[in-house]
């Protein structure tokens, strides 16, 4: 829930300064939904919750709840705004399309692109929690 409020308020802010045109700004995206798996990870290991793939699978989800949350409220944006018209000047430095673009392919385009950073993230940070959450190769004593 914590990826939609920031990505949400981020994504506002840049609006009022007439920014989210903007594509290299969307890399602040990232920092945000790191903060949110990692804020998630983080209270599994306070919770005692252990095991690598647990944690990795419950980044996971976590990141996409705040994804589908995120477009789904950014697809009603779109609408509200103008639709088409709103998305032409919104989808100028997108990585999906090339074509014309509507809001529905446009979200099903942020769909792809939140699966896959939200699993690299993921995945990056297990890598600084593994050995927290999940003693690996370690000795026998």
């Amino acid at each position: 829930f914590i990826i939609f409020i920031g990505i949400g308020i981020y994504f506002l802010i840049m609006e009022a300064l007439g920014l989210s045109d903007e594509f290299y700004l969307r890399i602040f995206n990232l920092i945000i939904v790191a903060f949110g798996i990692n804020l998630t990870i983080k209270q599994n290991h306070r919770d005692g919750i252990r095991g690598y793939n647990t944690n990795l699978l419950s980044g996971i989800i976590t990141s996409m709840i705040g994804a589908l949350l995120s477009i789904g409220s950014l697809y009603f944006y779109i609408k509200f705004r103008g639709g088409y018209e709103y998305l032409q000047n919104l989808s100028k430095g997108f990585l999906f399309g090339g074509g014309d673009l509507n809001t529905a392919y446009y979200s099903i385009g942020l769909l792809f692109e939140s699966v896959a950073s939200s699993v690299i993230i993921t995945f990056c940070l297990m890598q600084y929690w593994k050995n927290k959450v999940e003693v690996i190769n370690k000795p026998n004593q």
